[in-house]
């Protein structure tokens, strides 16, 4: 992995958050990861809970830019975003939204993946 992913994903900052959205006019949490990653030749499933099943479980104090982080359950995660770094992550909220940054701390991941 490299920083390319993040490169592409803050492109994206402002996009409008779209249930099932899978390219820029809109996106929803696994489709914004989906598309980014596609972008740098990694193909990923289309939905949270399969991408959670991907890679090697990572502490999240152990956290690296890449990382994907999820919320709910391996294999049942209902959301999804991509770590990128000091504390922050990039992520496709929730209807009425649009692709922002989050600090870690004010929505904390339950796990997080690494896919290399």
């Amino acid at each position: 992995m490299n920083n390319k992913i993040i490169q592409e994903a803050v492109k994206y900052l402002g996009v409008p958050y779209v249930w099932g959205g899978t390219t820029p006019e809109g996106f929803d949490c696994s489709g914004l990861v989906q598309y980014v990653y596609a972008k740098n030749g990694i193909k990923l499933p289309r939905v949270s809970q399969d991408q959670s099943k991907l890679g090697k479980d990572v502490p999240l104090n152990e956290l690296q830019p890449n990382d994907l982080l999820f919320w709910g359950g391996v294999g049942t995660a209902h959301h999804v975003a991509i770590y990128i770094g000091d504390g922050y992550f990039i992520q496709a909220p929730q209807p009425g939204d649009k692709v922002r940054i989050t600090k870690i701390s004010d929505y904390k991941p339950d796990f997080a993946r690494r896919l290399s």
